[in-house]
Formats: structure tokens, C-alpha cells, sequence
């Protein structure tokens, strides 16, 4: 089986490059606003990271749950800090969440298995 957060970033970048090719002004436009909308601000970057992963948890996007655990991960968040965020997209998105509870829990477990 392959490594889990190594293949989610190598179909990541494949895709994004793919897409990024085609020099689509729009797409070019939203990427760009997506990764300047999480830069330090009037809240800090963890902060918005976090909204990040609850907003994509109530929305059920495992790929944008994967993107932010990965971030919150990398930037020194601790699991109990993440969980207590997943805590409350579950609490919003109800348990037709919990499947990507499930996920964002394995994927968690899979970054902290790289290190």
C-alpha cells in the first residue's frame, strides 16, 4: 500500500499543474484568492486553518480535509487542537459527517506516521 499523504500530493500537484496549464484566468483568479485568504491577517494563520478544515468537514470535501490536516500538521498544530475543531464541524455538520471524521482521523495518523 502506498504511503497515503505522499500519494494525495503527488495527484494534488499532478492535477493542479494540469489545470494551471491551461492558463484559465478564472481558475488562475480563485487559486490564487484561495491561497492569499489563508495568509496571516487580523487572525493568525492556524486560526484560519482550522476554519479551513471545519468549513471543509461540514462540507464534506475529503480532499480539502486532507489539504488543511496537512497544513495544520505542518505548521505545529497539536492533534488535540485539530480535534477539538473537527469537535465542532461535526457538532454543525451533524453525523452525516462522520465518514470524514473517519478519514481526517487516518490521514492524521498516516502524517504523524511520515514523521
Amino acid at each position: 500500500m502506498s504511503n497515503p499523504v505522499e500519494a494525495f500530493n503527488a495527484y494534488r500537484s499532478k492535477m493542479n499543474d494540469k489545470i494551471l496549464a491551461d492558463n484559465n484566468k478564472v481558475i488562475k483568479r480563485i487559486f490564487n484568492l484561495d491561497t492569499n485568504a489563508y495568509a496571516k491577517g487580523a487572525l493568525d494563520v492556524k486560526t484560519k486553518e482550522l476554519l479551513g478544515l471545519v468549513a471543509s468537514t461540514v462540507l464534506r470535501c475529503d480532499d480539502c480535509i486532507k489539504y488543511h490536516m496537512e497544513t495544520c500538521y505542518n505548521i505545529g498544530l497539536k492533534k488535540e487542537e485539530v480535534v477539538e475543531a473537527l469537535s465542532i464541524a461535526t457538532l454543525v455538520g451533524g453525523t452525516i459527517v462522520i465518514p470524514h471524521l473517519r478519514k481526517a482521523y487516518e490521514f492524521w495518523d498516516a502524517l504523524e506516521a511520515n514523521n
